[in-house]
């Protein structure tokens, strides 16, 4: 089943992924005159702020992909034992479970490490002074 994904469907796949960053938000890290380090700094928290959200539709959706690959995996060992191994399609479910898995450990992690008081803001982004002796 895996070796009808040809090359050609991996680069629309890449190119995808690719263009989802990319457009992810219009914030670009250029500064204009007078914000220096401080505004190129808060245009790229700008910029990676819808980022956990692709990430987590991209977990789902190769999650879902690899359990049912898994399962038919499964179905073919079922029906031609000697030719197909079990441990494939268990290896694939637990690739797809770990990837639905994902998000979850990704929003305990930031429920742990959250200060109680939201999650970091582009407006908050202190400023940053270098001095240079």
């Amino acid at each position: 089943m895996l070796k009808s994904l040809t090359n050609k469907s991996f680069a629309v796949m890449g190119a995808a992924f690719t263009m989802g960053t990319m457009f992810t938000s219009e914030a670009h890290a250029t500064a204009t005159t007078g914000d220096g380090f401080n505004g190129i700094a808060k245009k790229i928290v700008e910029g990676i702020s819808d980022l956990p959200g692709l990430i987590t539709a991209l977990a789902y959706m190769m999650g879902l992909l690899f359990s049912v690959l898994g399962i038919l995996k499964i179905k073919d060992h079922v029906e031609n034992p000697t030719q197909t191994k079990l441990k494939d399609g268990a290896i694939q479910l637990a690739v797809g479970g770990a990837l639905f898995l994902i998000p979850v450990v990704t929003s305990a992690m930031q429920e742990l490490v959250d200060t109680g008081d939201g999650a970091i803001k582009p407006g908050s982004v202190n400023a940053v002074t270098f001095e240079v002796k």
